[in-house]
């Protein structure tokens, strides 16, 4: 990508954002036609959700939504938490770009921004401010610099105009998935989308961040597995939060190190998502693999964003304690029963679908009670491509879809997050003695 390509202004203001966002609808949209006609003079009779979801139909919508950035950008992220086998390999590696490919707002817009923040002069506050970012995501891209003091921090400025954009995009996405069919007309997501509406105006407010990092550091302090940088209160603004710098290769980069040294990182991880949901009563709730940075030179793993940091509400950790002794009980029928009652499975689907959800639960139980040594070996995804084979007819049957709570919904985002990590990183962890503890 030419420097041109990446340095793109924000949009703003909900015309210029809508207008975007229907630059996919209509990309999209020629994009279904072509695929159609191109499977129909094939003798083919294509489903719409399969030319909706096409790779070429996949490139389009990542590029306009990594330009638009904010809140667009941020549900299309979420659509990247896959392991591969659920989605096309050619869409989740498109999809996967939203992690941690959005455009850099223009060096205009870049100044503009920070003069806004510290006054005309911002430079006076550093020896070094690289002006080319080192990272860029959904709120705000992430600069190096050296403080005059000699302090290496990492400056996070949000993108101008996201904020104030967060309702138009909830309402334009929202919009947009009635309009496409991809979900189906029963399903309310109003609760749904309000939730995740209030989320990112929390993670647009950068003062709100910098006390939950302040918070974890707390949390954390003795705790040597983790590194969690401070905040430069002298500089923090609202859309500013520098923080200090920290040295680390991406988590993901763990795939090629000694199995001993992925596994110690990839339990200190669990070990923390565990503590948040049942003894911090707070969660971090974003699990985009580059909010971790690994340390080689001592193994610690350094936390960098604390803008999804959400309660946990005492009836959800409930739920999922109920879950964990559900599993560890080994018995289809006590799963079945928690997960009737977390949401995430409804009674019309169990009598439709009983006996394939049995057969998935007694996989899944037989996977994690019955592991050799007591190690669930993450590197083994027959289970998983077993688990999706049973699981067609269930998604295939729109009209029974439900949805748990809003806040379960986050909470299980980072679950389903770590589990996809611990995949990737193909580890072996004690996962019943780990479940057991909070049980």
């Amino acid at each position: 990508m030419s420097d041109r390509d990446r340095y793109r202004p924000v949009p703003q203001g909900r015309l210029n954002r809508l207008a975007a966002l229907g630059q996919i609808a209509g990309g999209v949209a020629s994009g279904v036609v072509s695929e159609g006609l191109s499977r129909l003079a094939k003798g083919e009779r294509p489903h719409l959700r399969d030319l909706l979801l096409t790779p070429s139909n996949a490139r389009k919508a990542a590029d306009q939504l990594s330009r638009m950035r904010g809140a667009a950008m941020k549900l299309g992220q979420m659509v990247s938490l896959d392991p591969g086998e659920f989605l096309p390999p050619e869409l989740q590696a498109i999809f996967s770009q939203l992690r941690s490919s959005a455009h850099f707002m223009s060096p205009g817009q870049l100044s503009a921004s920070l003069a806004s923040a510290w006054g005309p002069d911002w430079r006076r506050h550093f020896s070094r401010f690289d002006v080319t970012p080192m990272a860029a995501a959904s709120i705000g891209q992430v600069h190096r610099a050296v403080l005059i003091s000699g302090r290496s921090v990492a400056v996070k400025v949000q993108y101008p105009g996201v904020a104030r954009s967060i309702d138009s995009d909830i309402d334009n996405v929202a919009t947009f998935l009635r309009l496409s069919g991809l979900v189906p007309a029963g399903l309310d997501l109003a609760q749904h989308l309000a939730e995740a509406r209030r989320q990112l105006h929390e993670e647009a407010d950068y003062l709100r961040e910098a006390e939950q990092m302040r918070r974890f550091r707390a949390l954390l302090a003795g705790d040597a597995r983790f590194v969690v940088p401070a905040p430069v209160e002298e500089l923090l603004r609202p859309t500013v939060l520098p923080m200090d710098f920290v040295e680390g290769v991406p988590i993901e980069r763990l795939a090629v190190v000694p199995e001993a040294t992925r596994e110690t990182a990839m339990r200190a991880l669990a070990d923390l998502a565990l503590s948040e949901l049942f003894t911090f009563g707070v969660m971090q709730t974003d699990p985009n693999f580059g909010n971790y940075l690994w340390r080689p030179e001592d193994g610690r793993i350094a936390l960098l964003d604390f803008g999804a940091v959400r309660p946990v509400m005492p009836d959800s950790a409930e739920s999922y304690r109920r879950l964990l002794q559900a599993i560890l009980s080994g018995r289809n029928e006590t799963v079945r029963a928690a997960f009737l009652d977390m949401g995430y499975l409804s009674s019309a689907q169990v009598a439709r679908h009983g006996r394939m959800l049995d057969e998935m639960m007694s996989t899944v139980l037989e996977y994690v009670l019955q592991a050799p040594e007591g190690l669930v070996d993450f590197s083994d995804r027959g289970p998983l491509v077993a688990v999706r084979e049973r699981s067609q007819s269930l998604f295939a049957d729109r009209s029974l879809w439900t949805l748990p709570s809003p806040d379960k919904m986050f909470l299980q985002r980072k679950i389903t997050g770590m589990a996809l990590l611990a995949l990737k990183l193909r580890v072996r962890l004690p996962v019943v003695e780990m479940l057991s503890r909070y049980a």
